[in-house]
């Protein structure tokens, strides 16, 4: 693992989450991306060398409705950057934790991810992340 990538905080209206971290940072968002395939719309924030993504579901089968529904607005995940995003699925498998998503998947903000169960990692979903060349 490099550092921690982002901190995911799962949102019901992004536009005013969007206002309530701009107000917090003191400047908007770099970026809002929608993530068809996961049916989310994100928005990221930077904090010094530091990101936070919002993360607001599109549809009620996104995995951010149903983690609303059951747990409501909050802390989502937490993904960390890593270089070579196979290998470091392969090592933790190999270790005992539970990929959620073997083959990594194009995620928001231009990486490659992939996801731990969070029964395996103390309750906390994980996120790696690979930036696409």
């Amino acid at each position: 693992m490099k550092k921690i990538e982002h901190i995911g905080i799962a949102v019901k209206d992004l536009e005013k989450s969007n206002q309530l971290f701009a107000s917090f940072f003191g400047k908007e968002h770099y970026k809002i991306e929608e993530v068809i395939s996961e049916g989310v719309k994100t928005s990221f924030f930077k904090s010094g060398p530091n990101k936070i993504e919002l993360l607001q579901a599109t549809n009620s089968e996104s995995p951010i409705a149903k983690f609303i529904d059951k747990k409501g607005e909050g802390i989502h995940h937490i993904a960390f950057a890593v270089s070579d995003i196979k290998k470091e699925i392969k090592r933790l498998k190999k270790e005992g934790f539970t990929v959620l998503n073997e083959t990594p998947k194009k995620g928001a903000d231009n990486k490659l991810v992939a996801f731990l169960h969070p029964k395996t990692t103390n309750g906390v979903l994980i996120e790696l992340c690979q930036e696409i060349d």
